[in-house]
């Protein structure tokens, strides 16, 4: 089996330029998958196309791994399907297929129980393989920190008992990818933390709870109307931007992510997350969210994505598909593909429906390049620069014109000669030598609609007549 030893090996390894390492045996495929996910999968099934007759690797997918057993026929065979297809969608259609069973035994358990536990599994997936004539080559179960193979039987180089995995770091791959800069941030499970509510004690839930719920109460009518929906878009993005900058400067803690993000919620408020969590379910202002997507404060929005996904709690728990959603765009957008399919994993949990979750998490997993949609957003918010600029002969032309006719008036009243050569008669009122003062008229803000009942977890909808083509609303 062949591997690039570069970020993105599987788009272009046909490149001479690109270093390429061999990869032998089980035991070797085994200690390379973590750097082919970009982490430690736990709990899951990993299938990956094999291309080519030295057997280049290509497009994977990933499922947890279903707990009855009466799914696991109709999951393999849709596993199978999806990878063929995308195969044959992105590049070519995969002339082997490697799988991986990944799942750590309960208590008192031990991994060759796991094992044999899973076998009709593999065996269900190997089936739904062959039936697509696309053979599965190897079948791999990663348990205790021990493998087995399902394919081989020489009991010389896969006992019964199990091959103990390598240390992390002393493998051929883990070598290939030190030098190609690919780091292993951890276990599934912990990534997948990252991005959902921690066990905290009943008063702090219930205090974030009251806060979304205040937060619903008063933001969720303004969206509803014609007349809030702006100045709501534009003071959730202003207290978004004052929180990322508030994180921008706040270094953070040197050690586990869990200190990290325990020092991100330390900066934010309860009142402030749940103001810009619930801002946010709008599809406007989360599209205009997403334009923090590259630059120095991707980073920090990036934080600010995962820390108001851990606020979604109790009825809220929807709530949370647009932050993890921006969390995958972002996560993606900046080159971490595996947090981006986590994160856009987890939305699609929150939310099954969630489209704007739906399209980036298709499109992230079918390997495209995220800088078109980059581009897009690029254009939206210079369009919204242009439209902003005064226009000529607007309000702020004329109240230059108003101005400067004054400025003369005032000059004309004082003796000066006009352009006719007589005097130019000043306005009533003015004193000579004095430049009149020009007061813009006061405008005075209609009173909107009063606060109307939202039930607790309920997600705002745009009104129908704002929807576009081919959107659902709020998606």
């Amino acid at each position: 089996m062949n591997t690039n030893s570069e970020k993105r090996d599987h788009r272009d390894a046909d490149a001479t330029a690109e270093q390429q390492i061999t990869l032998r045996g089980p035991a070797q495929l085994a200690d390379a998958l973590p750097y082919l996910m970009g982490y430690y999968p736990n709990d899951s099934v990993v299938m990956v196309a094999l291309h080519g007759r030295r057997g280049r690797f290509g497009g994977r997918l990933r499922l947890g791994i279903p707990k009855s057993p009466q799914e696991w026929a109709p999951v393999a065979s849709h596993l199978a399907e999806s990878l063929v297809a995308n195969s044959e969608r992105s590049s070519s259609r995969p002339d082997g297929i490697l799988v991986f069973l990944c799942q750590d035994p309960a208590d008192g358990a031990t991994g060759r129980e796991v094992m044999e536990r899973l076998r009709a599994f593999a065996q269900r997936l190997r089936t739904a393989c062959g039936a697509l004539d696309v053979p599965v080559l190897e079948a791999l179960c990663l348990s205790d920190g021990r493998f087995w193979s399902y394919c081989c039987p020489d009991g010389r180089c896969c006992p019964p008992e199990g091959t103990a995995l390598a240390l992390p770091g002393t493998s051929v791959m883990a070598a290939a990818a030190a030098y190609a800069g690919i780091q292993v941030r951890g276990s599934l499970r912990e990534m997948e933390a990252r991005l959902a509510p921690c066990p905290q004690q009943p008063a702090v839930l219930h205090a974030r709870v009251r806060a979304l719920d205040a937060a619903g109460s008063t933001v969720v009518p303004r969206i509803l109307s014609d007349s809030g929906r702006a100045q709501v878009c534009a003071e959730t993005l202003d207290l978004a931007r004052v929180l990322i900058r508030r994180l921008g400067r706040s270094p953070l803690p040197r050690g586990s992510w869990v200190a990290a993000d325990r020092a991100d919620d330390e900066l934010i408020s309860d009142e402030e997350a749940a103001t810009v969590i619930v801002g946010i379910q709008d599809r406007d202002t989360r599209d205009r969210a997403a334009e923090w997507m590259e630059g120095p404060e991707a980073a920090c929005a990036l934080r600010l994505w995962r820390l108001l996904a851990r606020r979604c709690v109790g009825p809220y728990d929807t709530y949370a598909a647009p932050p993890r959603t921006l969390a995958g765009w972002v996560a993606w957008s900046t080159g971490d593909e595996a947090e981006g399919r986590v994160a856009l994993g987890l939305a699609l949990q929150a939310d099954p429906e969630y489209t704007f979750a739906q399209l980036l998490h298709q499109a992230c997993n079918e390997g495209l390049d995220p800088e078109k949609l980059r581009v897009c957003l690029r254009g939206e918010r210079s369009a919204r620069t242009v439209k902003a600029r005064p226009r000529p002969g607007g309000r702020g032309a004329r109240r230059r014109q108003v101005t400067a006719r004054a400025r003369r008036a005032a000059r004309g009243s004082a003796g000066e000669p006009g352009e006719s050569g007589g005097t130019e008669t000043g306005p009533r009122g003015a004193r000579p030598g004095v430049r009149p003062r020009i007061r813009p008229t006061d405008r005075a803000e209609g009173a909107g609609p009063g606060p109307m009942p939202v039930r607790p977890g309920a997600r705002p909808r745009e009104t129908p007549h704002r929807a576009r083509r081919g959107t659902r609303s709020g998606r």
